[in-house]
């Protein structure tokens, strides 16, 4: 059974985040901020020696991975469901923006609770997607006695991504806050011991990273 090191680290900054903007599935770019984020974290995440690189395909994460790539040679693979939460028509709308237009949706978001969003990618499909891409990128270094495996994703999607890994009822999950842009979480794999073929992980460190540049 093969070791593993599992890292959830979130994309660097972009104008969006700096502007409180949902960004979703929209596409924008790193900013010069996030570019430099992108570059301090993978100095620290190429010294875990790391086996397998996957990243989401929207531009953001594929621009933080890079700065991986580029110190580690490691190849980048791709995986949609790695993506961020659908936020359907939220999406490319600010905070303030929406709480004048959406405002007693927004405040149920601001409280962690789900708003009724249209078009809103539902928390179970969320958590469902992410835990898939993961367990098929662990697959990838099945091969090897231990391997230490970066995926590259979005704040809410790595978040319930880790929620499902651990099972966590929803009630749980939302009292746990996101990612801080290019932070990441770390779980282990640890041995199965009964018939349940279930993952078994254990979170040993969340939103972890450099200092901002």
């Amino acid at each position: 059974m093969t070791a593993v090191r599992l890292v959830l680290w979130r994309h660097g900054l972009t104008g969006w985040n700096a502007e409180n903007r949902f960004q979703g599935q929209l596409d924008p770019p790193l900013s010069e901020t996030g570019v430099a984020e992108a570059e301090k974290a993978a100095e620290m995440l190429a010294a875990m020696s790391p086996s397998l690189l996957v990243t989401s395909d929207l531009q953001r994460a594929q621009q933080t991975a890079q700065a991986l790539a580029d110190r580690t040679g490691l190849q980048i693979h791709t995986d949609e469901r790695l993506r961020e939460r659908h936020w359907g028509d939220w999406q490319g709308k600010t905070h303030a923006e929406l709480a004048e237009q959406d405002s007693e949706a927004f405040a149920m978001w601001q409280a962690g609770r789900q708003p009724s969003v249209s078009g809103r990618e539902g928390p179970d499909d969320v958590r469902v997607r992410v835990a898939a891409a993961i367990r098929n990128a662990v697959t990838r270094v099945s091969h090897v006695t231990e391997a230490t495996v970066i995926l590259v994703s979005h704040g809410g999607a790595i978040r319930y991504g880790v929620a499902e890994l651990l099972r966590w009822p929803e009630e749980l999950a939302r009292t746990v806050s996101g990612l801080n842009n290019c932070h990441w979480a770390q779980l282990r794999s640890r041995p199965v011991l009964s018939n349940d073929a279930r993952d078994e992980w254990v979170l040993s460190a969340y939103n972890v990273g450099a200092a901002t540049p």
